[in-house]
Formats: C-alpha cells, sequence, structure tokens
C-alpha cells in the first residue's frame, strides 16, 4: 500500500465534497464512505489528477443512485 502525497489527498477531498452536493446535506456517512474508497482505490493506482478523480466520483455517485432507487422501488 503506497502512501498518497497531500497534493493527492486534496484533490481527493475536493471532489469527494463536489460530488456529495447531490445528496441532502452533503450525503450520510455510507454514501460519502463508498466514494471515498472508489477514489482511494483509483488514486493508489496512479489516478490522482482532478479531472480522473472527478470521473471516478461520477460513477460512483451514479451507481449509488441507481442502488438507491432499485432499493426504494422495492
Amino acid at each position: 500500500m503506497s502512501k498518497l502525497d497531500e497534493r493527492t489527498i486534496a484533490n481527493m477531498d475536493v471532489v469527494l465534497e463536489q460530488a456529495c452536493r447531490i445528496f441532502p446535506h452533503g450525503g450520510d456517512h455510507e454514501q460519502r464512505r463508498r466514494i471515498a474508497q472508489k477514489l482511494m482505490l483509483s488514486a493508489r493506482k496512479g489516478n490522482t489528477t482532478l479531472g480522473g478523480l472527478t470521473a471516478v466520483a461520477s460513477a460512483a455517485v451514479q451507481e449509488l443512485t441507481r442502488v438507491e432507487q432499485k432499493v426504494g422501488r422495492s
């Protein structure tokens, strides 16, 4: 497990905050945790740019909203 540099951590923080704006009150703990996990995995694989992390967070938000919509319909 490689240690992430300060810039990457700052990028991840910014992206997480931006991504969670779609949720009421900035998202709950579980939503934020899932997005953060995906960001961490991606960053550890070398995807450390703001644009790259934004794409990962957007995909995670879309996935979460699809899952939540399916659960809400049941």
